[in-house]
C-alpha cells in the first residue's frame, strides 16, 4: 500500500512540474526573442480638414493595442480602425495601452486619464495577460465590471468590448494550451455578460479568427503569441465592420 501511495505521489509530482517546466519554457522563449511594442505617440489626428467636429477615439488596453512585435504603430488596429473611420470625417486617436497591464493595471494607470480624454468611442481589449497570471474568474469580473461601469458613467463614449483572442495555439505544451483556451473562453463569456449589463457593444475577435492563430503562421509575430501586421489588419476588419459611431 505504502509503495503505491508512492508512486501516485510521485506521478502528481511529475505532472506538476511537467506542466510548470511547459509554461515555463514559453516565457523563456518570449523573453528570448524580446519583442518590443513600436514607439507611440499619444494621440493621433486623421483628417484634420475635414469639416465639423472632431470624434475622439480611445485605445484602451495591453500590448495586443499597444501593438507588440510590429515594426510601427501605424500596424496595429487602433491606428487602422481611426484610420478606416476618418473617411467619414476628423478624428483623433488617443493610445492608452501599455504591454503587460492586466485589468489592475488598467485601473490604477489608465482608466483615469482615458475618461479625461472624453472620448466619443472607446475600444477595450483587456484581460489575455489576467489569464496568464492566473486572476480568478471573480478577480476578473469585478475587475472588469468596475471598468465599464467607470466608463459608462463618466463618459459619453460608446465602448466597445473586444473579446480576448485566442492566440499562442502552438507557443504552449499540451495541456497548458487547452488550459488558457478553456480560460479565454470563460472570460469572453464573462466580458460579453458585463457588456450587455453596462450598454457597450461586444465585439467577437475570438471565434472568426480561431482557426488562423490554432497555427503559427503569417499572424504572428516572431514569438508566435502577438499578431503580426496581418493578424492586426485581421482584428481590425472585424471591429470596424462593428463600428457604428461616426460612420
Amino acid at each position: 500500500m505504502k509503495k503505491i501511495f508512492i508512486i501516485i505521489l510521485f506521478f502528481i509530482l511529475a505532472i506538476g512540474l511537467y506542466l510548470y517546466l511547459a509554461n515555463v519554457y514559453a516565457y523563456f522563449i518570449f523573453g528570448r526573442i524580446g519583442l518590443k511594442a513600436p514607439t507611440a505617440q499619444g494621440f493621433y489626428m486623421f483628417n484634420e480638414k475635414a469639416a465639423g467636429g472632431n470624434l475622439t477615439y480611445a485605445a484602451i488596453g495591453d500590448s495586443l493595442t499597444s501593438g507588440m512585435g510590429l515594426n510601427k504603430y501605424e500596424e496595429s488596429f487602433p491606428y487602422l480602425l481611426a484610420e478606416d473611420l476618418s473617411k467619414s470625417g476628423k478624428i483623433t486617436l488617443h493610445n492608452f495601452s501599455y504591454p503587460g497591464y492586466r485589468t489592475d493595471d488598467l485601473i490604477e494607470n489608465l482608466l483615469e486619464p482615458a475618461i479625461a480624454a472624453k472620448p466619443k468611442i472607446i475600444t477595450l481589449l483587456i484581460g489575455v495577460n489576467d489569464i496568464h497570471g492566473f486572476y480568478s474568474a471573480e478577480k476578473f469580473k469585478k475587475n472588469y465590471q468596475y471598468i465599464l461601469e467607470q466608463l459608462s458613467k463618466k463618459t459619453e463614449a460608446e465602448i466597445y468590448a473586444i473579446s480576448l483572442p485566442f492566440i499562442g495555439g502552438e507557443a504552449f505544451l499540451p495541456p497548458n494550451n487547452y488550459y488558457f483556451e478553456s480560460k479565454t473562453a470563460e472570460f469572453n463569456k464573462i466580458i460579453e455578460e458585463l457588456a450587455a449589463a453596462y450598454g457597450a457593444k461586444y465585439i467577437d475577435i475570438a471565434e472568426p479568427t480561431r482557426a488562423m492563430f490554432l497555427k503559427n503562421g503569417p499572424y504572428y509575430a516572431a514569438d508566435k503569441f502577438h499578431p503580426s501586421a496581418v493578424g492586426q489588419a485581421l482584428w481590425e476588419k472585424i471591429i470596424f465592420d462593428n463600428i457604428t459611431l461616426g460612420r
